[in-house]
């Protein structure tokens, strides 16, 4: 698992969230449906009632009156719109024994519901040109299609549909759970990376549920029940529960028309947020050796830091977003040039750092030894590179790199519709407020070398550290074949 770089807002689809498979089958018996009445919309009486607010980045937020919110982006370079569903429920709201649930509730979400039979919301998105497909998070979990603009409407209605309709049935629940069973045996159980950053965070962390894997543990998998599923989609599946985000080349005030008139009469429920898990003081440096069939040794660090939710002085965190990628921001980075080019003591060195999360995160180092060299010399490599920012502040070169790259990605990224809605959806669902994106670049340029190695200093010390070392174990033919064939795409 290579850890993906922070050096911007990224919300990346990686190890930390997991996309959709979900298969088509027969229908289900029916929960008790709530109907989605294609409410009557008078165009010009509707503009005068919507709460609305644009930002000066061009996003326009509307309320619904069940708590709904709706973010819509316009971009009417290409003829195509980006529509996500957010729910504010996902790996981070479980608790031992339903681990998983979030993310299989995602599986059965595709399984029809009184209107329509298992598979058909996928079908009608294909017929009509498009794509759809689902992820859960930690923090999250989201359902998303791309189509052309004047196809939006049916993605709404459906979404609305499932959204309180959702048959769930017990013969379809045992044949999915035994296909995420599979799907974490060759993700997770046969990859010997994964498998070190899973075993990684829950040693990292003690009373967060941040150690827990979205996946589910598979104890918790084999044990689980239709009935875990459907009380978890009673709790959390509600409109005051849920960001509609739209970007593309569509009318703001006509994707609040169609999302009153299909989302609008579904009620909202009364939902009390999860219970605080807040994660115990770290005493002192924690080490697991993970021994597993594979072919190279593999090193991954993590310090304990805040994320924006949950810092007292948030320029932190921007600090900690541009040491990141002092450190690991592209081939004329310090671990790049020192641990790769120069000193030839690892293949692969990098580092992380995501604070857009509920709870308190993790500053992640991780990388393979060249051969000849060990994962202890590596990670004392990493170490003294982290030492030298700490004794003398990054240079202004570096960190006029760092923003120029900022810059530049801030750019490319408003090429894509779907990474403006993933933005929108991220910060709204983690509690930190849409808003929060049209600040980030000045934020980040504001942010001073003492910034970057006081945080360094603070933050980067061994009695918040979190090591997990993959000592590889001979590897057996025959079960890499299996595991090859086993880890196919994961799609639905």
């Amino acid at each position: 698992m290579k850890i993906m770089k922070k050096t911007r807002l990224l919300i990346a689809i990686s190890s930390s969230l997991i996309v959709l498979s979900a298969c088509q089958t027969r229908p289900h018996q029916a929960l008790s449906a709530e109907p989605v009445q294609a409410a009557s919309v008078s165009a010009e009486s509707e503009k005068t009632q919507a709460v609305k607010s644009v930002s000066e980045s061009g996003v326009h937020s509307f309320m619904l009156d069940n708590g709904m919110k709706i973010l819509v982006k316009p971009d009417h370079r290409s003829p195509v719109v980006v529509s996500q569903v957010w729910y504010k429920v996902g790996g981070s709201y479980e608790y031992a024994g339903v681990t998983g649930v979030s993310h299989a509730l995602e599986h059965m979400m595709f399984k029809g519901t009184k209107r329509l039979k298992p598979g058909e919301f996928s079908e009608i998105i294909a017929a009509n040109g498009g794509s759809e497909n689902a992820f859960t998070g930690k923090d999250y979990t989201a359902y998303f299609q791309r189509i052309a603009s004047d196809r939006l409407e049916l993605c709404l209605e459906n979404e609305a549909d499932r959204m309180r309709n959702l048959q769930l049935s017990d013969d379809e629940f045992k044949k999915e759970i035994e296909v995420i069973k599979e799907e974490r045996r060759s993700r997770t159980d046969d990859s010997p990376t994964s498998l070190t950053y899973e075993r990684f965070n829950a040693a990292a962390f003690i009373n967060s549920s941040y150690q827990q894997p979205i996946i589910g543990w598979m104890d918790d998998l084999d044990s689980m029940q239709l009935k875990d599923l459907s009380a978890w989609y009673k709790t959390w599946y509600a409109p005051n529960n849920a960001t509609l985000v739209v970007a593309g080349d569509i009318d703001p005030q006509q994707v609040y028309l169609w999302a009153k008139k299909y989302f609008g009469p579904l009620k909202s429920s009364k939902i009390a947020p999860p219970k605080p898990r807040r994660e115990v003081a770290q005493m002192g440096e924690r080490r697991i050796t993970v021994k597993v069939p594979a072919k190279v040794p593999y090193l991954l660090m993590g310090y304990k830091t805040p994320v924006l939710k949950t810092a007292e002085d948030n320029d932190e965190v921007y600090a900690l977003e541009v040491l990141a990628g002092v450190l690991d921001g592209g081939n004329s980075s310090r671990l790049s040039q020192q641990l790769v080019r120069q000193s030839e003591i690892a293949t692969s060195a990098g580092a992380g750092y995501d604070p857009y999360a509920r709870q308190q995160a993790l500053f992640l180092f991780d990388g393979v030894p060249r051969e000849g060299h060990s994962t202890r010399e590596l990670e004392l490599a990493i170490k003294k590179q982290i030492e030298n920012i700490q004794k003398k502040a990054p240079s202004e070169k570096e960190l006029s790199r760092v923003k120029a790259q900022v810059m530049a990605a801030s750019v490319y990224e408003k090429d894509s519709v779907f990474y403006q809605a993933m933005q929108l959806g991220t910060l709204e669902t983690v509690g930190l407020g849409w808003q929060k994106k049209d600040d980030y670049l000045q934020k980040i340029q504001q942010v001073t070398a003492e910034q970057v190695q006081a945080v360094a200093k603070k933050y980067l010390i061994d009695d918040s550290l979190t090591v997990a070392v993959l000592d590889p174990q001979p590897v057996d033919p025959a079960a890499s074949r299996k595991a090859a064939a086993a880890g196919g795409r994961h799609g639905h």
